[in-house]
């Protein structure tokens, strides 16, 4: 039987080989925000070995509050052409590239990242406990904030990436502004969660100016967020159609929906009895292209992995067949490709066997 991971896919003018997905990773070795050879060498090893999409680690767009480390990279002036070395490394092997725009919003510590004088950005002031600490931005703030997206958006074209993806999960800017601990504004940003959309909208929106009607845009969402592993922003399939809804009005292209674990149902106790995961719950809602991510090819979830501990390969049979049924599109693998740029090859050919357990201590090299 051919392998569904390794048939070809189409998103706009995205031809991809097959429907395994380089997902983001925080790798931190980019001094002072620009990516150097090193960088390049990382991502053109996995173009060269059978990953159809890379889509990078976070990077900072065009605003001096996005970051929260020197070294994680910037998308914007001196880092530019540093990016447009690794664009053509990736080419180069044949790969396809997408950068994914990553502001980090409150996670933000006061005094760190490119621009440590500066304040974080935030949709309220507020903290994940939902204590206000600083002044709510004025519109003056989030229009800029929504600028800064856009600026890097063109700015990602112009280098000749494929794609781009917007970071709208895991606790961050846009991901706090969907969160109502964090998220108490009276505006037209705040109120229910279709409303507190409304920042992703226009950030979508926005890119889509910049990079025109045909370049796929991408955005990461989640349920749940680093600081609090158990929240949920869509309780029911109604809830999450209405909230889903606004990215696809807004001109989104594809949904990469993260969970913890690919394989658990996102609406357990749904009365249809469906088991599908996050991402296959957004695809039936939304009839939007989808890419599943969360502990692919590992038995547990990637927390415990980056916090130190081991974790034993899963069989990928589940998944597979899952793909096969069509319940998603694509397929992101994070710590098995970031341990082993081979990781699809030997997927490929079927030397399962060479596949290793995922160690943290992968974290500290850039290979």
């Amino acid at each position: 039987m051919t392998n569904p991971l390794f048939s070809p896919y189409t998103l706009k003018t995205l031809d991809l080989p097959n429907r395994i997905v380089m997902a983001p990773m925080t790798r931190s070795f980019s001094p002072d925000g620009i990516p150097g050879e090193d960088v390049a060498d990382y991502y053109a090893r996995r173009a060269a070995n059978h990953v159809g999409l890379i889509v990078t680690e976070g990077t900072n767009p065009d605003r001096k509050a996005s970051g929260n480390d020197a070294n994680v990279p910037k998308f914007y002036g001196d880092a530019l052409d540093g990016w447009k070395r690794v664009v053509e490394r990736v080419k180069a092997e044949g790969g396809r590239i997408a950068p994914q725009l990553w502001h980090v919003g409150m996670m933000r510590k006061p005094g760190t990242g490119h621009y440590p004088d500066v304040a974080s950005d935030s949709p309220s002031g507020r903290t994940h406990t939902g204590k206000a600490v600083m002044d709510p931005p004025n519109d003056e703030d989030i229009a800029d904030m929504v600028a800064s997206y856009s600026r890097s958006a063109a700015s990602a074209k112009e280098l000749g990436f494929d794609a781009i993806e917007i970071h709208g999960a895991h606790g961050y800017l846009i991901d706090q502004f969907f969160w109502d601990v964090m998220n108490v504004r009276e505006d037209r940003f705040g109120g229910g969660l279709a409303d507190r959309a409304t920042f992703a909208g226009d950030v979508i929106r926005e890119c889509r100016k910049a990079v025109g009607p045909d370049m796929p845009i991408i955005i990461r969402i989640s349920q749940w967020k680093q600081q609090d592993f158990s929240a949920r922003l869509a309780e029911t399939p109604e809830e999450m159609e209405r909230w889903l809804s606004v990215f696809a009005d807004a001109g989104v292209d594809c949904l990469h929906c993260s969970q913890r674990r690919f394989w658990e149902p996102e609406f357990p106790d749904h009365d249809g009895g469906l088991d599908l995961n996050f991402a296959g719950w957004a695809k039936k809602l939304t009839g939007l292209p989808t890419i599943t991510v969360g502990s692919v090819g590992l038995s547990s979830d990637f927390i415990g992995a980056f916090q130190g501990e081991n974790s034993q390969a899963r069989s990928l049979d589940d998944l597979i067949e899952r793909l096969d049924k069509c319940e998603f599109d694509l397929v992101a693998v994070g710590r098995a490709l970031l341990q082993d740029p081979e990781w699809a090859t030997k997927v490929k050919d079927g030397r399962e066997n060479e596949l290793r357990d995922y160690d943290a201590k992968s974290l500290e090299t850039l290979y």
